[in-house]
């Protein structure tokens, strides 16, 4: 009997294994949403400082040399303590010591673990829906990456190059193969996901002198696009905006949030692509069902 074969017949163990792994995953994702902007910031004030002829363009920049996703290895940013296999256990550690550190008692916040758990659990969902094979394997980079931008897009409100646009050709390549839809569907996806939010943007740019959106968020859905076919586009634009704006309505009623104080729409669209990926099928047919 085959890997396949064995966990075809045993899809909850696949997805027990995939919680675990993913759980690991997430720990090292903690560490990219946390250095990634850091690391990207350093880059732009460096080109900068390069560009205006500034002598030693490196000096009095933090975090250069040796800031990576690699290195330096995770710390207390209080008193420096390094972080120890046995401490950095996903979720389990953050646990048995109380959400704090170690040696100083200093707080952790428990957004570690809550990403930890969260990409375990996601992890799982498409490893139970999608089985043993190639196509899972993908599928789980893309939730991954996922993950990442929405919590960078929730921080900084930026969605890097370096993750969507990869993100975006390895959607065609998938594709080419046939895995999820045709290659056909998966240019015209990546085309007309892109192309609709840049029309939208230059559309309220011009009603009111405003950028509703940035560029990023073009790139992230003609991605969804690449890897989902042109078919899913009006399913991820529905529920993305459907959920942003209840929670943009809410921040302002609620929570009395300035209304002119801009909400990243990137962790929308991503958690709209996650949705349509496990159950675009069902939430089609209970629109049919409903409204037609």
């Amino acid at each position: 009997m085959t890997f396949a074969e064995f966990f075809a017949t045993n899809p909850a163990l696949l997805a027990v294994i995939a919680l675990a792994f993913g759980l690991v995953i997430g720990s090292f994702l903690n560490v990219v949403i946390y250095r990634l902007p850091i690391m990207m910031e350093t880059e732009w004030t460096l080109q900068c400082r390069e560009l205006l002829e500034i002598e030693n363009p490196e000096s009095e920049i933090p975090n250069l040399p040796g800031f990576n996703l690699a290195t330096p290895n995770s710390h207390c940013p209080k008193c420096k303590h390094e972080i120890s296999a046995l401490e950095n256990i996903p979720v389990l550690s953050w646990l048995l010591q109380g959400g704090k550190c170690r040696h100083c008692q200093l707080s952790i916040s428990p957004r570690y673990p809550i990403i930890e758990m969260f990409t375990g659990i996601i992890s799982a969902l498409v490893a139970y829906k999608f089985g043993y094979n190639w196509l899972t394997l993908a599928l789980l980079l893309l939730c991954w990456s996922l993950v990442v931008l929405t919590m960078i897009d929730f921080d900084h409100q930026l969605l890097p190059d370096d993750i969507t646009l990869p993100l975006l050709w390895l959607g065609l390549l998938v594709n080419s193969m046939g895995m999820i839809t045709t290659l056909e569907s998966a240019v015209w996806g990546a085309i007309g996901g892109y192309g609709i939010l840049w029309g939208v943007y230059w559309l309220f740019k011009l009603l009111t002198g405003k950028d509703g959106m940035g560029y990023g968020d073009f790139k992230l859905l003609g991605a969804l696009g690449a890897w989902m076919g042109w078919q899913v586009l009006p399913m991820i634009i529905l529920l993305s905006s459907l959920v942003g704006a209840v929670v943009g309505i809410s921040l302002i009623i609620i929570l009395g949030r300035d209304k002119n104080v801009p909400i990243p729409f990137g962790p929308y669209l991503a958690s709209a692509g996650f949705i349509a990926l496990l159950w675009n099928d069902s939430l089609t047919a209970l629109y049919y069902s409903i409204f037609l």
